[in-house]
């Protein structure tokens, strides 16, 4: 049988397809890893195949990214019970969770009080889109580690780490942003988190910043200078009630299309200094209480340099 000629019904076992690739090195090789992985629907594939038989490495790349797993390791809280993680029911096939060095899947996504786990590695299968919610109010994980994130298919994160209280290390040098459009709350309430490293972050596509850092009370310092804000219509509640922070580099934020900056800065009292020179609030509509809570001398200084800030951003 030519797999190139083969219809999808015929494909029933994922073998033929080995049997019928014959030198096809590359494909064979991604083939393989895919069945290993559990992240491959043989009928979907074999679209795939039928489509290019002779593969680059480029190719191979390619695809090898399109079909990779997600896979992250998680810390807990010692004695901590309830959810360490959220997902859409219809979407549970495709997250595979192992405790501890436990070699096989568990169904469970919580907790038992007084169980004695203490990592949790998960693995994310291609087919999801979004992690709105993610692990919102998992209040037993203590640090997140996103080993591998190669797919960029995933276009929400609303409140994807929202009320992780317990949460004190998050590692996201591998995260993929590329097609986010939808950061909201993202990390609103990760209360006990004192550091966050996002310069990797692609965001040219986000539209909805609002309440992303909210009540992040722990952070001394933030650095967005990588972000690209080109299209970011929302930023209220940003950094509301961020009262550690006392340094944010804004120097690359464009707001030229922002329309909401009310509370960005609330009860950001330990703040020092602050440059929005590159700030446009011609099309912001409410922006009322914008530096609410923060110092006066901060408040004397930002008054005078930037004419342009409308007068109820500060009360």
């Amino acid at each position: 049988m030519d797999s190139s000629n083969a219809s999808t019904k015929e494909i029933k076992n994922p073998r033929v397809i080995f049997k019928n690739l014959k030198s096809d090195y590359f494909l064979v090789k991604l083939f393989d890893n895919l069945l290993r992985k559990k992240s491959l629907e043989i009928v979907k594939f074999n679209k795939y195949i039928k489509e290019r038989m002779n593969m680059s490495i480029k190719d191979y790349k390619e695809y090898a990214e399109k079909f990779s797993s997600i896979e992250l390791e998680i810390k807990l809280v010692k004695k901590n019970y309830g959810n360490f993680i959220n997902y859409d029911i219809k979407n549970e096939q495709y997250y595979h969770i192992y405790f501890d060095n436990n070699e096989e899947e568990t169904g469970r996504s919580f907790l038992i009080e007084n169980e004695d786990i203490n990592s949790i590695k998960i693995i994310i299968d291609y087919q999801v889109e979004s992690f709105k919610e993610l692990f919102i109010y998992c209040e037993c994980i203590e640090s997140i580690y996103f080993k591998k994130f190669f797919r960029n298919n995933i276009t929400n994160m609303c409140s994807m780490f929202n009320k992780c209280t317990s949460l004190k290390e998050l590692n996201l040098s591998n995260f993929n942003t590329e097609n986010v459009t939808d950061m909201s709350w993202m990390f609103a309430g990760c209360s006990s988190l004192k550091e966050l490293n996002l310069s990797n972050f692609n965001t040219e596509n986000v539209t909805d910043m609002s309440v992303m850092f909210c009540d992040c009370s722990s952070l001394k310092e933030l650095n967005l200078s990588n972000f690209n804000t080109n299209n970011v219509t929302e930023m209220d509640n940003m950094f509301n009630k961020c009262s550690s922070l006392e340094e944010i580099n804004l120097s690359n934020f464009n707001t030229d299309k922002v329309t909401k900056m009310s509370w960005m800065f609330n009860e950001c009292s330990s703040l020092k200094k602050l440059d929005i020179s590159n700030f446009n609030t011609n099309n912001v509509v409410h922006i009322n209480k914008m530096f609410n809570g923060c110092s006066e001398q901060l408040i004397m200084e930002i008054k005078a340099k930037y004419k342009n800030i409308k007068e109820e951003a500060f009360i």
